[in-house]
């Protein structure tokens, strides 16, 4: 199972889901957030007000703070690697990063395969004499 983090941006509290205008955003991703780790995932949330040095612990967030800035956040890592800038994941997105089992082959069964379909033969490129140069308008790096 991946271990997701979202770092956050300074809140007012360590969910920002407190006083008298709420974001809808936060409000749903706590939910969210809730949600996927009852269902078993790992997704910790760390707040740049309230969990500072989390920031500065990890290569990777303390590179993208350095280049980015708070203004980039929130930043979500999964096993190290960067996988959204700028916006809060949704429910599906974390529950696709947790690699939740159950979920996470039904989201999967919805998507359609990934197939990749040829732009052309090989006799569309090159000769079928080895010592003759590409045809002119074959690809660049076609043979």
């Amino acid at each position: 199972m991946a271990e997701v983090h979202v770092y956050e941006p300074a809140l007012c509290c360590t969910t920002g889901v407190c006083g008298p205008e709420l974001d809808e955003r936060l409000v749903a991703f706590t939910a969210d957030l809730a949600h996927v780790n009852a269902a078993g995932g790992r997704v910790q949330r760390h707040n740049l007000a309230n969990d500072p040095a989390a920031f500065v612990a990890d290569d990777t967030v303390r590179s993208f703070m350095h280049l980015a800035g708070s203004a980039g956040l929130p930043l979500t890592v999964v096993d190290g690697i960067t996988v959204l800038t700028g916006a809060y994941p949704s429910r599906e997105q974390l529950t696709r990063y947790a690699t939740l089992p159950d979920v996470a082959d039904s989201i999967s069964a919805r998507r359609p395969p990934l197939t990749l379909t040829p732009t052309g033969t090989s006799a569309d490129c090159c000769p079928s004499d080895s010592a003759a140069a590409p045809a002119a308008d074959a690809p660049k790096g076609c043979c």
